[in-house]
């Protein structure tokens, strides 16, 4: 049931008394964790807590992707769990700040530190694994791409370079083929 196709409900609810309204809305509210992290933000937290909401999610992926990095025998599987992880980390962060410029540069440093160089055998049964984290990897970054475009001028010009790097790795890793074909440009 959508509220803009009941008018009658629109205007009942707006006919209810403040007071009552209140314990309605804290009532909706308390249901919904994101909801409730974003009002929070929205309502008590600045621009600094924004700041610090940035840096130690950063730090999250840096010691992640490190934890990772130090496993001896790590696997393409290890790396799209953490990958996923890391990711959905970076999707709580937006839905909690709204703010798309944070996100985009966080999203970027993910990007640039998730391994990818696994060399499983074709009869490995990872070698599966190994399909899906490019294949995530690839949509990840066309995902990114498309927001990186909307970006002010200003701030595409001064992530222009991690981007780049970015772009980089999928030629390194010989997915500049299947970047092409979904859209990705060659260089920002």
């Amino acid at each position: 049931m959508l509220l803009k196709d009941h008018k009658d409900l629109k205007a009942a609810i707006t006919a209810i008394p403040p007071k009552e309204k209140d314990k309605l809305l804290l009532r909706l509210i308390a249901k919904d964790k994101v909801l409730t992290e974003h009002l929070h933000f929205k309502l008590l937290e600045g621009e600094a807590d924004l700041d610090d909401r940035r840096t130690a999610l950063a730090e999250e992926i840096d010691d992640s992707i490190s934890a990772l990095l130090k496993i001896k025998k790590s696997t393409s599987k290890d790396a799209l769990a953490a990958f996923r992880k890391l990711n959905g980390r970076v999707n709580h962060h937006y839905k909690v700040t709204k703010d798309p410029n944070t996100e985009v540069e966080l999203r970027l440093h993910l990007l640039k530190l998730v391994p990818l160089d696994y060399k499983e055998s074709v009869f490995s049964p990872m070698a599966k694994f190994n399909e899906r984290l490019k294949t995530y990897f690839l949509r990840t970054t066309l995902a990114l791409y498309k927001k990186y475009t909307r970006l002010h001028e200003d701030l595409q010009y001064d992530l222009k370079d991690e981007f780049n790097a970015v772009l980089i790795k999928l030629e390194e890793q010989q997915l500049t083929r299947a970047a092409r074909e979904i859209g990705l440009p060659e260089e920002i």
